[in-house]
């Protein structure tokens, strides 16, 4: 199921769009509609990650430590690294490399800083000790 929607883009963001869409072989709506669905990732971190880590509750923090990235980003992610280092990205799977890699980064700090939260407040060893 979709929704049809109007929407108005500058001139230069069309073009890129128009662009990717042309050497993709693919309508500018799907190009579109792949580009947001791929933004989605980041929306839901920053949504995520707004509360900070030395407010939440120990068995927060404890969760935290064990972050994972979500099973199919994490496999999508590796694919991607793999056709990159084969030199066959597209444009458009390098433009979801670099959200999925962004996703991983803000993951793995999330990720350390509540293991230092965790690490002060005594929930769990020191790494080196």
């Amino acid at each position: 199921m979709s929704t049809q929607l109007t929407i108005n883009l500058p001139d230069e963001i069309y073009h890129q769009i128009q662009h990717l869409a042309q050497l993709s072989n693919r309508q500018i709506s799907e190009v579109l509609a792949d580009t947001i669905k791929l933004s989605l990732p980041l929306l839901n971190l920053q949504t995520q990650f707004q509360e900070p880590v030395s407010t939440l509750r120990n068995e927060q923090v404890l969760a935290l430590t064990e972050l994972q990235m979500a099973a199919e980003q994490d496999r999508q992610l590796s694919n991607l690294l793999d056709q990159q280092q084969a030199g066959t990205l597209t444009e458009i799977e390098q433009v979801e490399l670099q959200i999925l890699m962004q996703v991983y980064q803000a993951g793995l700090l999330r990720k350390a800083t509540a293991l230092s939260e965790a690490v002060k407040r005594g929930l769990i060893a020191p790494l080196s000790e």
